[in-house]
């Protein structure tokens, strides 16, 4: 998100509501997971928790895509991330397993926190991308 809002120049009213929409969806993660822990892993604790992380993740995705839209094929973010869904290979893979942890919460919950626990390792990778791509800038 940071290294994302590094690359805009301006933003608009979509974006600012896509932004919104991600803020709303991450201000939900502490309940969830403190419902979660409450209640030891339950089946319906732990599929909300990953309906919510679920949610964070598409609501990234269209920020990114409202960002790449509304400043062009040939923007920094373009150039970073690529103008369509395929070059976020983390973001999807992330809202995939967010999607087989909610299936998987009434099965097995350690299965759903493995889930969980993968996504969260594979962002401790930074992603460099947006990064590469930006000017070098002194502050």
């Amino acid at each position: 998100h940071h290294h994302l809002l590094h690359a805009v120049k301006h933003v608009s009213g979509g974006i600012l509501w896509a932004n919104l929409h991600l803020l709303f969806w991450l201000s939900l993660i502490p309940f969830v997971t403190s419902w979660m822990g409450e209640n030891h892993f339950a089946a319906l604790p732990v599929a909300l928790y990953g309906v919510v992380q679920f949610f964070c993740g598409a609501a990234y995705t269209i920020l990114t895509r409202a960002l790449i839209r509304h400043h062009g094929k040939d923007s920094l973010l373009a150039k970073a991330i690529g103008e369509n869904l395929a070059g976020d290979v983390k973001g999807l893979i992330s809202v995939f397993l967010y999607a087989v942890a909610i299936a998987a919460s009434y099965w097995n919950t350690a299965v759903s926190a493995a889930c969980f626990v993968f996504v969260a390792v594979m962002w401790l990778i930074p992603d460099r991308r947006i990064e590469k791509v930006l000017p070098n800038k002194k502050e």
